[in-house]
């Protein structure tokens, strides 16, 4: 407080208005192998659509994993995604040259340099999906258009001719427009020596295969014969000189480059173009009429989804320096190369699960409430369970071992496998147990396919937060209805069902009429307790998010009555708030002078202590129906 030495008034504001925010405790988070996409990088995923085109399509290899993420998403649009490193996976390069590019950071720190000696371009991400992608880069407007290229030297066409010989064929590659002096175009196929081969440019079947229809018309020998680049008709103009270079003095620093998908394995359709890039610039400071970068490899690197630039055109000299006073070297033949050796390595082992699932570990930097194990061992489900308990504010899903369950005829061998696999799992309240795979279409390649049930009892837990509260249990007819299985690989009797849930495992079972549902709210916690059960689990982690979060506020305040009275006017209107949404029946909160004593102060210590009474779930229910003699009164006999 300031001092005043004179009178006056002096006007001081606090703030006791603070209330504890809400906290999410449904994101849900998955790493696995996928065949597209960024390596261990936390990506943020809200759609199957964007997990599709963020990490690719399931396949035979992958697609246990691939639908635990997509099954969550069906009950949630917050998921956090992690591309496990798996061995022998690689980026497709220029040169067919096999290293991995991980992600953005890993490119910043290793790659952007252009030191990497892979030619011009290198894939956005590891895997085959790379290989479909050529890239066409034209560096001035000799490239980009010769009008008297050559001349035609063939005495003897007819209408629907696809070979033209010309007086020099050196200069043209398959892939260049050509028009011999009249009015249509025509797409270069081959060239041998001076004979061209060719196809009508307006076909669709141009791209990579021969077509029938040639010539529209017989041609005079000794006609001009035009080259131009291959896509030029994407394009305005040619490349030149750009406004910022030419104002510094430096000239023929634009380039135009096109990303195409060279045989559909991306889009699906044969020499679709995916992305240009027009009049970006070899000058490594270049700025557009907005004032944006407009340095090519900059561009590239902000705005392409296929690509990464790695190297300089080999026949350019100056590229990447500043534009003043600088003239590019006007490289007279356009780059067409295809991107090759990309791959998607071999299936992710425990271990490497492990390193890609740590990067969820720090509960400040990554917030996820709901871990999927997706297919693994028991190693890999108490990996996990290690890494909630650390955060404090997460629960694991696991579902057993796919040859526990799947492709057993007996089911009382599915339900000792189940028992079996996870009795030798530790246990924890910060983990929940499912009985199994669920069948369900796989429309991406039009099959049915066995897929691990987590997923679906995370997404359970997320939707079960949208429509209530995390303290409600997602189990049962009315919030633990599963989507979209056809079948269950295990579907549990009564009698198995009790087993199962004696050995920490919730049961997903089918009833005719009603549906796939979780039939258990139990957390792997082998101690009796308040919580074995996910939703007071749940309810604590919720808690104690919010009131710790809340509690960062009174960090480096002094620890008085004053701090304390403020401390317990922040949490029990809270705990009252969750008390009237049926969370809670009852609470005590202690933070006086009897919980910080002298000694306590004296340590730079604050102590609160918040007593919970939880509201439990019903598991049993318990019907009498009692018959009794005419004319006997109702309240004799309930009495």
């Amino acid at each position: 407080m300031a001092f005043q030495v004179s009178p006056g008034v002096l006007v001081q504001e606090k703030d006791l208005t603070r209330i504890i925010p809400a906290v999410s405790t449904s994101t849900g988070a998955f790493a696995g192998s996928f065949n597209k996409g960024p390596l261990d990088e936390v990506v943020s995923i809200s759609s199957e659509q964007e997990l599709v085109s963020t990490f690719g399509k399931p396949d035979t290899s992958n697609f246990e994993g691939w639908f635990t993420a997509s099954n969550f998403l069906q009950y949630s649009n917050a998921l956090r995604v992690v591309r496990v490193q798996n061995t022998s996976v690689s980026n497709a390069t220029e040169s067919g040259s096999a290293f991995v590019i991980k992600n953005t950071t890993d490119y910043q720190n290793n790659y952007a340099d252009g030191s990497a000696s892979v030619g011009m371009w290198a894939s956005r991400t590891a895997g085959t999906w790379g290989n479909s992608l050529s890239i066409s880069s034209c560096p001035s407007a000799t490239a980009y258009e010769e009008v008297n290229k050559t001349t035609v030297n063939d005495a003897a066409t007819t209408v629907g001719d696809t070979v033209m010989t010309v007086t020099s064929g050196t200069g043209i590659s398959a892939g260049d427009i050509v028009n011999f002096g009249d009015e249509y175009e025509y797409r270069v196929i081959s060239v041998s020596t001076n004979d061209i081969n060719f196809v009508r440019k307006e076909e669709p079947q141009y791209y990579g295969t021969s077509d029938s229809s040639g010539l529209h018309k017989v041609l005079t020998n000794g006609a001009q014969v035009r080259r131009r680049w291959r896509h030029y008709d994407l394009f305005n103009k040619a490349p030149g000189t750009s406004t910022y270079a030419q104002a510094r003095g430096g000239s023929d620093d634009e380039l135009h480059v096109v990303i195409v998908d060279e045989d559909g394995g991306i889009s699906g359709t044969k020499g679709e173009v995916l992305e240009k890039f027009e009049a970006v610039s070899k000058a490594s400071d270049s700025k557009s009429a907005q004032g944006d970068n407009n340095y090519y490899a900059d561009v590239i690197y902000k705005s392409s989804n296929y690509i990464y630039w790695m190297d300089h055109n080999p026949s350019g000299s100056n590229w990447g320096t500043a534009a003043s006073g600088t003239t590019y070297t006007a490289v007279t033949s356009v780059s067409n190369v295809s991107l090759s050796n990309g791959a998607n390595g071999s299936s992710a082992t425990t271990g490497q699960k492990k390193t890609a699932y740590e990067l969820f570990q720090d509960a400040e930097t990554t917030d996820v409430g709901l871990i999927m194990a997706g297919d693994g061992d028991a190693t890999h489900i108490d990996n996990l369970i290690t890494i909630a308990e650390k955060r404090k504010d997460c629960i694991v899903f696991a579902s057993p071992e796919r040859s526990d369950v799947v492709n057993i005829s007996n089911s009382n061998t599915q339900k000792s496998n189940v028992v079996g696999f996870f009795n030798g799992i530790a246990s924890s309240s910060y983990v929940s147990f499912d009985s199994g795979y669920k069948y369900m279409y796989d429309r991406y390649s039009d099959v049915y396919r066995y897929v691990p049930l987590n997923g679906d009892m995370a997404g359970l837990s997320a939707r079960t937060d949208l429509i209530a509260d995390a303290w409600y249990s997602p189990a049962g007819l009315n919030r633990g209805i599963v989507r979209g299985a056809v079948k269950l690989a295990f579907n549990p009797t009564q009698s198995q069902r009790d087993e199962l849930y004696r050995a920490r495992v919730n049961p997903v079972a089918t009833f005719p009429g009603q549906g796939t549902v979780l039939f258990g709210d139990k957390t792997g916690l082998t101690a009796p307790s308040a919580f074995d059960r996910i939703n007071v689990r749940r309810l604590f982690i919720t808690l104690e998010k919010a009131i710790s979060t809340a509690s960062k506020f009174q960090l480096f305040e002094f620890n008085d009555e004053f701090t304390r009275a403020n401390f317990r006017n922040i949490v029990e209107p809270f705990l009252r708030e969750v008390q009237g949404r049926r969370g809670i029946t009852d609470f005590l909160v202690v933070c006086d002078e009897t919980n910080n004593t002298g000694e306590v102060i004296d340590r730079n210590e604050f102590v609160a202590e918040i007593f919970i009474k939880p509201a439990r779930s019903i598991n049993f229910i318990t019907l009498q129906f009692i018959a009794t003699r005419t004319g006997v009164s109702f309240d004799e006999v309930a009495g």
